[in-house]
């Protein structure tokens, strides 16, 4: 009997003032009758539009309808035969603007909650069966991957399935990409990436790390190593900044840089051996989903009042609607329609505040959004002691400095084709941020699986 309820089932979570002083994952998960009570709500489409809006093609009504009868090993053999990772998909893809967004059943109420199922599945298989992965036969051909973030790890996972022989080459010395350095534990736990790393090295993949390609070895000496194709998924990890007056002052971050300490290194720990100063007032400078993550983690370390700041309107920031609202909850400030003009230092040059000019929204720019105007006279000051510019990223330039007859855009974005992701180098493909610039992580494994598609074809002549 289908759940005609018009609203998910809830999902559990830390209490907001609990959770803020804490690293530990916020959403708790659904039980298993709560995964089965949701997944009744699926209407079981003959023309499901949920499967369209998914990047990675995962047959949505097919996994929800095994966790309906309580076959939840069977919904989560279904996922994982279109995603490498679907624990972490559960967790940080934006559902709302893909397969939810489409479902049906947002018509009139509330969508099924296809990722926190998802997210179920992945974790009863974890928790019940986490036996070792049948190794494919191996074809003999090998592949090299450049990157282990999700963009690489997707490419890797579905070449081994194939049987090719991949090698993974990751610059740091941890594989995940922006899933072990840019987002917090408390979204992403670090053991649940581990463990999704782990089931692509029981396929065969091998991952080395400490590895820079463009430095340890270029593009053309891994054809030269014997690799027959190549993958550049080395995300966007280059920051950027506002060249406003004062960015080079102590207490001025990245947000790669702060998520980097706070994730990667452990910054948090009082043992850590990449410390960060301790800040009372903070401001993030920007409004997407990694703004939202530095504010939160600025608040975990112990700052009394984090701000963020951002140039429009709250209707348009670009974070996912969950990531704003448990940012909210949590105390952080908001001030829209406010751009930073001058971070302000002072006599031993560390932060002591930024000023920022109040905005209004104009007619809409190049990207449909409004576009944000000064309003004269309106200048005003925050007393922060602590500025981190969560404005995006680019693609690091090395690879493309080092890779001889490879296109890229004024940007550094690779040049590469939107379906196959084949670049203008023959048998080099590309995907994720180092193709379209910083993106969500979905889009990057779908751009993954898309490119070991076409390397299959191609090796396959």
């Amino acid at each position: 009997m289908p759940n005609m309820s018009l609203k998910k089932n809830p999902m559990p979570s830390q209490a907001a003032d609990v959770r803020n002083k804490n690293f530990d994952e916020v959403a708790l998960g659904y039980d298993e009758q709560t995964a089965i009570d949701e997944a009744q709500r699926c209407l079981k489409c003959k023309n499901p539009a949920c499967v369209k809006g998914c990047p990675v093609g995962i047959d949505i009504p097919a996994f929800i309808g095994e966790i309906a009868e309580g076959r939840f090993e069977e919904g989560y053999k279904i996922i994982s035969k279109s995603s490498s990772l679907p624990a972490v998909c559960g967790r940080v893809c934006p559902q709302e603007t893909q397969c939810e967004g489409v479902c049906i059943r947002s018509k009139k109420g509330e969508s099924v909650a296809i990722g926190r199922l998802e997210r179920f599945a992945a974790d009863y298989h974890r928790t019940h069966n986490p036996g070792a992965v049948e190794k494919p036969v191996s074809n003999g051909k090998k592949v090299a991957v450049v990157g282990a973030g999700p963009a690489g790890l997707t490419c890797a996972g579905d070449l081994a399935k194939k049987g090719y022989g991949v090698t993974v080459f990751e610059a740091l010395h941890t594989a995940g990409g922006v899933l072990v350095y840019g987002i917090p534990e408390f979204r992403l736990p670090k053991d649940i990436v581990r463990r999704e790393i782990e089931g692509l090295e029981e396929l065969g993949v091998e991952v080395r790390t400490n590895t820079v390609i463009g430095k340890t070895f270029t593009v053309d000496e891994l054809f030269e190593q014997g690799y027959s194709s190549v993958f550049i998924g080395s995300g966007a990890g280059l920051p950027r900044f506002m060249n406003i007056p004062g960015e080079n002052l102590n207490g001025v971050y990245s947000a790669n840089e702060f998520l980097t300490r706070v994730n990667l290194m452990k910054a948090y720990k009082p043992d850590s051996d990449t410390p960060i100063k301790e800040n009372k007032r903070v401001a993030v400078v920007g409004g997407g989903n990694v703004a939202m993550d530095a504010a939160r983690s600025a608040l975990r370390l112990g700052a009394e009042e984090v701000y963020i700041v951002y140039r429009r309107s709250e209707n348009e920031l670009p974070a996912r609607a969950e990531e704003v609202e448990h940012t909210k909850e949590e105390g952080v400030i908001f001030k829209t329609l406010t751009n930073p003009v001058e971070i302000i230092g002072g006599e031993d040059k560390t932060v002591c505040g930024i000023r920022c000019i109040s905005m209004e929204l104009g007619e809409p720019d190049e990207s449909g959004r409004r576009r944000p105007v000064e309003i004269q006279g309106s200048e005003h000051t925050i007393d922060v002691d602590c500025a981190i510019m969560a404005i995006g990223t680019s693609p690091n330039p090395l690879i493309k400095n080092t890779t001889e007859g490879l296109e890229t855009t004024r940007r550094g974005c690779i040049v590469a084709d939107e379906e196959s992701g084949l670049t203008s180098r023959e048998g080099v493909y590309a995907g994720g941020d180092a193709v379209t610039g910083a993106a969500t992580v979905i889009l990057a494994m779908g751009a993954g699986k898309s490119a070991a598609a076409a390397i299959d074809e191609y090796l396959s002549q």
